[in-house]
C-alpha cells in the first residue's frame, strides 16, 4: 500500500494549504521538462501527482484515511493533471507578474473583450414617490464609440502594427522550462500603436452623450436603496458587455411623516381640554384620514399605534405611530383664568410657592 502522506512529505493530519505546498515544490523539482531523460523522476513524478489527486479530494481523502485505498468508482471527477498545472502555473505567473510588474507590464490582456464601466448616479425623489413607487426620468453621460474612428482612437491611416510585439499584443518570457506571458508595455496589448490620434475623440476611442432613461421606482424604496439597471452602463471594448447602471436613492423628508422601515411616525397637537376629557379626531395617514380615540386622561408625549397605515413593502404593510402633543395656551381671557383656578381648588392644588413642586423636592433632602 502506498503510503501517500510520506510520498508528498506531509503529515497526516496537514491542512489542504500545506498538502498544495507540498506538491508544488514537488511537482515543479520532478517535472519531465526539467529531468529529461530520467525515468525515476519521471515514476516519482507520476507518483505525487497520484497523491495528491487523493489527499486534495475531501471525500477520496477521508476513504483513504480509514481503509487504505480509494475506490474511483462513484466519484466524481475534478482533478487532472492539468488542472493541477493551471494552479501551480498561475501562482508561477503571479510571482513572476510581480517582479514584471516593476516594468510596468499588465497581467491582463486588454485587446480581449472587456466589460464596460458601471455608471453611478445619485437621485433624489419626493417622500410620496418613495412611498407609492414612481416612473422617473432621468439623464446619464454615457460613453459612445467615436463615430469618426469607430473606436480605434486614431485618423485613417494613422495606426500601425507595434514593432515591439510585432502585433501579438503580448510578450513571452522564458525562464527554464517556464515561460510567462505578459501583456506588451507598448500597446497595452492591443497590438497596435496610433500615430495619429482622432480629432474627434482625441485618441480615446470614445464620445460622451447624454442619454434619457424612464426608469421605475418600486413601491417602499428607500433612502440608501440603489436601484440596478442591468446593461445601461457604458459600453464594453472589444465586444465586451455593457456595465450596469446603479442609481443611489435618497428621499426628501416631508412636512409631517416621519419614516422607520416600514412605520410611519406622526405629532398630532390636541388641546388640554381633549386630552383630559377624551375625544376622537381625524388623523391624517399616508391612505387618508383615520378617526382616533383620545382616552380622558391622555398624557402630552403618550403613542397611539395605527396598525396597517404605514409603508407597504414586499406585501405587508406597517404602521402609523401617532405621539399627541398636548398645546398648553399662552394667553387666557379672565374667564379661562377663573376656571382654572376653580379647578386646580376643585382638585385641592396650591398655587402658591409656599407649597410648590420646588418645596417639595427640597424636603426630600432635609
Amino acid at each position: 500500500m502506498k503510503d501517500y502522506y510520506a510520498i508528498l512529505g506531509v503529515s497526516k493530519d496537514a491542512t489542504d494549504e500545506e498538502l498544495k505546498k507540498a506538491y508544488r515544490k514537488l511537482a515543479i523539482k520532478y517535472h519531465p521538462d526539467r529531468n529529461q531523460g530520467d525515468k525515476e523522476a519521471e515514476e516519482k513524478f507520476k507518483e505525487i501527482n497520484e497523491a495528491y489527486s487523493v489527499l486534495s479530494n475531501p471525500t477520496k481523502r477521508a476513504q483513504y484515511d480509514q481503509f487504505g485505498s480509494v475506490d474511483e468508482n462513484g466519484f466524481e471527477g475534478g482533478f487532472t493533471y492539468s488542472s493541477a498545472f493551471d494552479d501551480i502555473f498561475s501562482n508561477l505567473s503571479s510571482m513572476f507578474g510581480d517582479l514584471f510588474g516593476d516594468y510596468g507590464f499588465e497581467d491582463e490582456n486588454s485587446a480581449r473583450p472587456q466589460r464596460g464601466e458601471d455608471i453611478r448616479i445619485n437621485l433624489t425623489i419626493d417622500f410620496k414617490e418613495a412611498v407609492f413607487g414612481a416612473e422617473k426620468q432621468i439623464k446619464i453621460n454615457k460613453k459612445k464609440i467615436c463615430d469618426a474612428c469607430h473606436g480605434t482612437g486614431a485618423e485613417e491611416n494613422g495606426i500601425e502594427t507595434c514593432s515591439y510585439c510585432k502585433g501579438a499584443g503580448e510578450i513571452i518570457y522564458s525562464q527554464g522550462f517556464l515561460s510567462v506571458r505578459k501583456t506588451c508595455p507598448k500597446c497595452n496589448g492591443t497590438g497596435k500603436i496610433i500615430t495619429k490620434k482622432c480629432k474627434n475623440c482625441g485618441g480615446v476611442g470614445y464620445v460622451y452623450e447624454e442619454e434619457t432613461l424612464n426608469i421605475k421606482i418600486a413601491q417602499g424604496i428607500d433612502t440608501g436603496n440603489i436601484v440596478r439597471v442591468t446593461g445601461y452602463g457604458n459600453p464594453g471594448l472589444n465586444g465586451g458587455p455593457n456595465g450596469d447602471l446603479y442609481i443611489y436613492i435618497d428621499v426628501k423628508e416631508h412636512e409631517f411623516f416621519k419614516r422607520d422601515g416600514k412605520n410611519i411616525y406622526v405629532e398630532i397637537p390636541i388641546s388640554i381640554t381633549q386630552a383630559a376629557l377624551g375625544t376622537t379626531i381625524k388623523v391624517p395617514t399616508i391612505w387618508g384620514e383615520h378617526e382616533l380615540e383620545i382616552p380622558p386622561g391622555t398624557q402630552n408625549g403618550e403613542r397611539f399605534i395605527i396598525k396597517h397605515k404605514g409603508v407597504e413593502l414586499s406585501g405587508s404593510k406597517g404602521n402609523q405611530i401617532v405621539t399627541v402633543k398636548v398645546e398648553i395656551p399662552k394667553k387666557l381671557t379672565q374667564k379661562q383664568k377663573e376656571i382654572l383656578m376653580e379647578f386646580a381648588k376643585e382638585s385641592g392644588e396650591e398655587l402658591n410657592y409656599k407649597n410648590s413642586v420646588l418645596d417639595k423636592f427640597k424636603n426630600l433632602f432635609k
